[in-house]
């Protein structure tokens, strides 16, 4: 398993699939465990993930630190990528063309870690990971069964650090996942959190 994530992240950093390569500083692999139960997938990098190579490491990175930790958990108990590996320029959405050229990746990724659970962070990564007519304001805490794994979205902390108002929600979801990682997984370390 170990060969293949190596190679996996080699052939990542070495990508030009897409116009995104000719502004990237560090393409943003993914952090956190690579046997975890559960995996974080969010958009794309923003500025701070394209200096540091690393996903969610700004002030939304902090607060979804936060979000964790409310309720146990922390970036050695799961797994954390995007549906994007480089920066779209400006912080903007990532166009589908770029969605479409990194998809793999992540769809390898999650094939190696086989996660109980994913967890979209905000509208894009659900509406290419859960459902294209996904709605966030509508679905954000829904549960879904897509590919064997059970999947729910979240606001991305950046919105939720935006408007502070969705924040009440965020922590019923955060209750819901909370439960559902105790009732799916099986490691450990997860099962001593409950």
């Amino acid at each position: 398993m170990e060969d293949r994530w190596e190679i996996l992240e080699q052939e990542c950093s070495h990508c030009r699939e897409c116009a995104l390569c000719q502004t990237r500083k560090n393409v943003v692999f993914g952090v956190g465990n690579p046997q975890a139960e559960i995996m974080l997938v969010g958009e794309g990098p923003g500025a701070n993930e394209d200096e540091q190579g690393i996903p969610f490491v700004g002030k939304a990175g902090q607060f979804l630190d936060d979000m964790l930790a409310i309720i146990g958990l922390d970036r050695t108990l799961v797994y954390i990528a995007n549906i994007v590996k480089c920066r779209p320029p400006g912080n903007r959405d990532p166009l589908n063309v770029e969605q479409d050229a990194c998809i793999g990746y992540l769809r390898r990724q999650i094939a190696l870690i086989q996660p109980k659970i994913l967890v979209s962070l905000g509208r894009i990564a659900a509406m290419r990971l859960i459902d294209p007519k996904f709605r966030i304001t509508r679905e954000h805490g829904v549960w879904f069964d897509v590919d064997g794994m059970r999947m729910m979205a979240l606001y991305h902390p950046s919105a939720l650090l935006r408007d502070p108002g969705k924040r009440p929600e965020t922590f019923d979801d955060l209750k819901s996942l909370q439960k559902e990682v105790g009732r799916v997984c099986t490691h450990t370390e997860l099962k001593k959190l409950w």
